[in-house]
């Protein structure tokens, strides 16, 4: 068995270091390790590089670095991974009515970013790569749901050209993020304010998962993932109509309809996926090609099982449910303290 490594020992870069997760990665990792050799913050906007500067002064936090760069940029990708021992790709396009909309730009950014990302790792001797994806990448019906895809594939066949290096390429999907960037729970929010929300279908559901939680399976996979593998949390779902009654329920629910490009239910695993899929005690493994002829040594360094034939890992037949209060705590502990239901 591979060992697990100790990232506070590493120098860290993460793509799209400015985003959601992107902080909240950071604050974890300056909590987790006060004398990280270097964290390298690698996006492409100088204005939230500025903000998180405030944030995490240069004079408390010497080992934060700001490098400002775009994925579709490889000379550039090159240059910020020197000397850098793990890599966190968190950068994306991620709306779906832009992706639409814009379809090759969130190729350029999401499959040709991805593939920059992977050849700048081969070649400055990086050791640990984790990707994160979504839940829109299992059987995608809209572009940006194809393009994570794209990039999940091409992340768990980079495993192909490591050779002989102690070096890892994993993949970390998950479900809605709460209160990131453009999401549903700051959305509702934001209009319950004028007292109507816009609801797509009362029985839609969705994933749910807290970014610390989000930040954890991250940590989780940097120490312990063996290359090759899509990782998935074990995570509850809610009902739209729920998420609609815990923020608004006093406000009028209007039912617009499903938006083209948007399933009713989610998925993570489809039934295809099963026969590569084993499950551990928190997560999921989808294990790549490259586990086909060496899966049992998989399960045996990670303790794991086989997942039952046609076994599929949907939100609307996810075994755990949050309840309207449950999400209500849920807005209080990770996005507002001082939320009250309107």
């Amino acid at each position: 068995m591979l060992k697990s490594v100790d990232i506070c020992d590493q120098s860290i870069l993460i793509t799209g270091g400015t985003g959601s997760f992107g902080k909240a990665f950071v604050r974890a990792v300056l909590d987790h390790c006060p004398k990280i050799k270097r964290l390298v913050v690698y996006s492409r906007d100088e204005l939230k590089q500025f903000e998180m500067q405030q944030e995490f002064p240069q004079d408390q936090y010497p080992a934060l670095r700001f490098f400002i760069g775009d994925v579709r940029d490889p000379g550039r990708l090159a240059r910020a991974m020197e000397g850098i021992d793990t890599v966190v790709h968190a950068a994306a396009l991620k709306q779906v009515p832009a992706a639409e909309y814009n379809p090759f730009e969130f190729i350029k950014t999401n499959v040709m970013g991805a593939q920059n990302v992977i050849e700048a790792c081969l070649d400055k001797g990086v050791r640990r790569v984790v990707a994160l994806s979504t839940d829109k990448a299992a059987a995608p019906i809209n572009l940006y749901g194809a393009t994570k895809l794209c990039s999940d594939k091409l992340f768990i066949a980079a495993n192909n050209f490591r050779g002989d290096r102690d070096l890892r390429f994993s993949v970390v999907r998950y479900g809605n993020v709460m209160g990131s960037r453009g999401s549903v729970i700051p959305f509702f929010m934001n209009k319950a304010k004028t007292g109507v929300l816009p609801i797509t279908d009362k029985a839609m559901t969705r994933f749910n998962i807290p970014l610390e939680e989000g930040v954890e399976i991250v940590f989780w996979a940097l120490e312990h993932a063996l290359g090759g593998e899509i990782l998935v949390p074990k995570i509850p779902s809610y009902r739209i109509g729920d998420l609609a009654e815990a923020i608004g329920p006093n406000c009028k629910k209007e039912i617009v309809g499903i938006r083209p490009g948007e399933k009713l239910h989610e998925e993570m695993i489809t039934s295809s996926d099963s026969p590569n899929t084993i499950e551990l005690s928190n997560y999921f493994a989808i294990l790549g090609s490259g586990f086909t002829s060496n899966k049992s040594s998989y399960l045996e360094a990670l303790k794991a099982r086989p997942v039952q034939p046609g076994f599929a890992y949907e939100s609307g037949s996810n075994p755990e449910f949050l309840s309207v209060n449950q999400i209500r705590n849920l807005i209080k502990t990770h996005i507002d303290p001082e939320f009250q239901p309107i």
